[in-house]
């Protein structure tokens, strides 16, 4: 996975700006982990303190859901929670999600099962065939992350990504979670046009860094 580098980080440092104390508080604190994202000002700061080579893979836009607005006009289908019999498509379908992103999959049998475990991926289906998927974290201190959310080529533009971001969205709510946040790619206006149709808000951009 790619961990979010707390905001506070580098200011944690003693003496404010970006030098020496930053890398001696951002190295430990991004060792071991096999990529990051932080608010875009900081991410080519933040990667030359990760102590090996990293390149900015993604640029990202936070959003946070205002006001959940169904989808208009609503695509054909309904949304399901997926279930153990669906984890064959579930890997096929995340690791193709970031094979088009171009970064490495987080994805892993045990991650799969425990969003299985809170019905925490949906599925979006046409005619009894999934054709979408949207997953959402468990909630921890009452906030859920949407993503990923992932439709192959072959069934895009019908409105299916919104129908399923719009059923994972309710079901973080009912979940537990008073707020719900996702993560675009801001490279892709399609996706980005969905989600404020839906009812979410900008908040921040940001950058994934990878190693080289």
């Amino acid at each position: 996975m790619h961990a979010a580098v707390p905001d506070g980080a580098r200011r944690a440092a003693g003496g404010g700006g970006p030098g020496a104390g930053d890398a001696l508080v951002t190295e430990p604190l991004l060792a071991g982990i096999p990529g990051f994202n932080a608010r875009r000002p900081d991410a080519e700061a933040l990667a030359g303190a990760w102590g090996r080579p990293g390149r900015i893979a993604e640029d990202l836009r936070l959003y946070r859901l205002a006001g959940l607005v169904a989808p208009d006009p609503a695509p054909a289908g309904r949304a399901r929670p997926a279930t153990e019999a669906d984890l064959p498509l579930l890997r096929e379908w995340i690791e193709a999600f970031h094979v088009e992103l171009g970064i490495p999959s987080p994805a892993s049998e045990t991650s799969l099962r425990d969003r299985l475990s809170y019905r925490g991926t949906l599925l979006w289906e046409h005619a009894g065939t999934p054709v979408s998927l949207a997953s959402f974290s468990r909630p921890i201190g009452a906030a859920s992350r949407v993503g990923p959310v992932y439709t192959p080529p072959g069934d895009r533009g019908r409105g299916y990504a919104a129908g399923v971001t719009h059923a994972a969205s309710e079901a973080a709510y009912a979940a537990g979670a008073s707020e719900v946040l996702l993560f675009t790619d801001l490279a892709n206006p399609t996706s980005n046009g969905v989600y404020l149709r839906l009812g979410y808000t900008p908040v921040e951009d940001r950058s994934v860094v990878v190693p080289v």
